[in-house]
């Protein structure tokens, strides 16, 4: 016995051919070699970027102290200067917020907490956070996310077109099923993907930049002592400190020969804490 669809067949599948094409289409490298997959245009990205930024700038205290925002800047600056093709204008803010926090959006945005100048106390480490931040942008990591949420909402939909009765107990069921694989399935895996990966761009460009890269260990051991405990990796966003330093230090010899080929070439920053 055949069951009706209640809904026409072009309905049901006119979803799956636009996500196959969008994901083809849009199919990319990351700078470590990574195949990954980006679907929103760079400009939309800048300007998405661009308007959280203000946002922020509206919302959040920026720090007064001139000797703070020039230290910042000055750490800052040079990982910009350091990027190995043309970077355009980076803007970069100091956020007078006692947490231990740093992030960089697409466009070149760059948002650093006070508070993290108490986890950060040398500029060499400092380098190590802004570096990651700005590893995430180079690497077009929100792009991506943007990417997988697009997926997953795609999937949502059609179980939502496939049900015989929707809003019943077992679409809800499936729905909610299909969401929480697709979290820990997908996203949290990607995001720690993501996070690793941030790491290395971050500490290669810190060394280009003429920051010792063994700082980025020293910082995560701060970031531990200062963070307290953390969820299981497996069901964190981000790997664990010690996860993050072990890394770290797996292929540090060729990061130390790049921050000795800098400091040759004359590039160390002279960026003097407040």
């Amino acid at each position: 016995m055949f069951t009706r669809h209640r809904y026409p067949l072009h309905r049901l599948f006119a979803p799956v051919p636009v996500l196959i094409m969008l994901l083809g289409n849009g199919c990319d490298e990351s700078p470590t070699g990574r195949a990954q997959v980006t679907l929103v245009p760079e400009a939309q990205m800048a300007a998405l970027g661009q308007q959280s930024f203000e946002e922020l700038l509206r919302t959040l205290p920026l720090n007064d102290d001139p000797h703070v925002r020039a230290y910042v800047g000055c750490v800052a600056q040079a990982l910009v200067d350091a990027l190995p093709e043309p970077h355009g204008t980076w803007s970069i803010a100091v956020f007078d917020d006692p947490t231990p926090n740093a992030f960089a959006l697409p466009g070149g945005k760059i948002g650093v907490h006070t508070g993290m100048l108490g986890v950060a106390r040398t500029p060499d480490q400092l380098a190590a956070v802004i570096g990651h931040e700005i590893g995430h942008v180079l690497a077009d990591h929100a792009n991506e996310r943007l990417t997988q949420q697009l997926a997953v909402q795609g999937g949502l939909m059609l179980v939502d077109l496939f049900a015989d009765e929707p809003g019943s107990f077992e679409h809800e069921a499936l729905r909610k099923a299909l969401g929480i694989g697709a979290e820990y399935g997908l996203l949290l895996p990607y995001s720690r993907t993501h996070e690793r990966e941030a790491d290395r761009i971050g500490r290669d460009l810190m060394a280009d930049a003429g920051f010792d890269p063994r700082a980025s260990i020293v910082l995560w051991r701060n970031m531990g002592a200062a963070g307290g405990g953390q969820p299981p990796a497996f069901l964190s966003t981000h790997p664990s400190h010690d996860n993050r330093m072990e890394e770290l230090a797996e292929d540090m010899a060729q990061a130390v020969e790049r921050y000795r080929q800098a400091l040759a070439a004359g590039r160390k920053p002279s960026c003097s804490p407040p």
